[in-house]
């Protein structure tokens, strides 16, 4: 890495429960770079909703710094929340360096619950732990008065099936729930009278806003749900695992084949009315660790124990290092992805 310009980035941070410990890893080590690398907007959903209005509170009273320690303090909460009885890791599977529990007795009955019975037969009183630790650690309104840095949180209409992004000053503790609500653990979130749902059947993240809402052309994807897996999943748990993820990337995919597209038409010159004077080259990158995500299962989503979070962050971390020695260069020149060739 070289030069001491300062470089704006907006940031698209995708759900998938605790593999979100990954974005806090990512997010850790961007934001050491604070006094060359600013953030303009972020666009998140699920997990990727709760790392970004953390980070935007702990800056909102502390700066980068104050933002590293928010999200130190939140994912520490999150694993606390292992005592509520979520699945564990077997003595074996941790002998053995396996982080999944996809085979765990615990995960089994726990699925084969959620298809017997809806979270308003086995949760009568909507209880969410979630929800109490972001209450105790979020100050929602410093987070709506923070204008330095955009947000745009993503939930699914359970009604109409579209996307519903809110804006910074729209933020609620509904909203973010709302925007993780797996349909199958719990209960829809209202807001504002209309039930919401995970935001990642439709966009996750939604990329739009930072492209409609931020002048920054470089949107940098902090991807934790794997694009490719090769051959044919054959048992229940793996095929369910491979659907969830085709499903929770397909809205990604086809908003990222718009981009390409548009751009096309701009490098071409084939737009000639006002509207193209609108329209502006956007810049793509990708954070991820495909190889070392695509090796857990969908089960881990669930798995809050502190040495799996932390070894998601390290990860994260050295991810988010290699990226920046990788493509300084290209913030504000080029795309450091062929996004054609990863999303068409």
């Amino acid at each position: 890495m070289s030069g001491t310009t300062v470089k704006g980035v907006n940031l698209a941070l995708q759900g998938g429960g605790s593999h979100g410990a990954f974005t806090w890893g990512v997010l850790d080590r961007l934001l050491e770079e604070d006094n060359r690398l600013r953030i303009e907007g972020i666009s998140g959903t699920s997990a990727g909703a709760m790392n970004a209005a953390v980070l935007l509170n702990g800056y909102a009273t502390g700066g980068a710094d104050g933002a590293r320690e928010m999200l130190e303090r939140f994912w520490t909460g999150v694993s606390a929340l292992g005592s509520f009885g979520l699945p564990h890791r077997s003595v074996v599977d941790q002998m053995l360096g396996n982080w999944n529990t996809d085979n765990s007795p615990a995960t089994m009955m726990t699925d084969m619950m959620q298809r017997m019975m809806s979270p308003y037969q086995t949760n009568l009183f909507n209880l969410n732990p979630l929800r109490d630790l972001l209450e105790d650690i979020l100050d929602i309104e410093a987070i709506r008065a923070f204008p330095a840095i955009k947000l745009f949180v993503s939930a699914t209409n359970v009604e109409t099936g579209r996307i519903r992004v809110f804006r910074r000053e729209e933020v609620s503790l509904d909203v973010l729930m709302a925007s993780a609500c797996l349909p199958l653990a719990f209960q829809a979130v209202p807001v504002d009278g209309v039930p919401y749902w995970d935001g990642g059947y439709v966009g996750n993240p939604a990329v739009f806003p930072l492209i409609y809402h931020c002048t920054t052309p470089d949107v940098v994807l902090v991807q934790i749900n794997p694009m490719v897996r090769s051959g044919t999943p054959d048992s229940p748990m793996e095929i369910i695992n491979r659907i969830n993820e085709i499903s929770f990337n397909s809205s990604l995919m086809s908003e990222m084949r718009a981009i390409a597209f548009v751009q096309k038409l701009i490098e071409e010159d084939q737009l000639k009315n006002e509207e193209a004077a609108r329209l502006k080259h956007m810049f793509i990158h990708v954070i991820a660790a495909e190889d070392e995500m695509r090796a857990l299962g969908s089960a881990s989503k669930i798995n809050t124990d502190m040495d799996f979070l932390l070894h998601l962050k390290d990860l994260g971390r050295r991810t988010a290092e290699a990226w920046l020695t990788a493509n300084w260069d290209a913030l504000g020149q080029r795309s450091s992805i062929n996004v054609k060739q990863m999303f068409l």
